[in-house]
């Protein structure tokens, strides 16, 4: 059985994706509890790579930095930034 690229990058998209909810998850939980957090550029970062739909789940679903204007624009804008660069590699040499 051979393995596509596009398998992997769907892999790929589905972990970080994955690991970005259940950081916001985790990071949420912590905060409750008064325990060690999670770096917020950890979160942006997992976004940054790839996890900004898994970002932006975990923050609403879990209620979590829907109040800091830098997570409500920054992983909205970090989406938007990736849909624009898969639109440019796919169409953007199309004639």
């Amino acid at each position: 059985m051979t393995v596509s690229i596009h398998d992997l990058l769907w892999l790929y998209l589905f972990t970080i994706n994955g690991i970005a909810f259940v950081t916001m998850g985790m990071d949420k939980r912590k905060a409750k509890k008064g325990k060690w957090r999670v770096p917020e550029r950890v979160l942006f970062t997992q976004a940054a790579f790839g996890g900004s739909i898994g970002a932006l789940a975990g923050m609403y679903c879990f209620r979590h930095k829907t109040r800091h204007k830098k997570f409500v624009v920054g992983m909205p804008a970090i989406l938007v930034v990736q849909i624009a660069i898969v639109l440019i590699v796919f169409f953007g040499n199309m004639k």
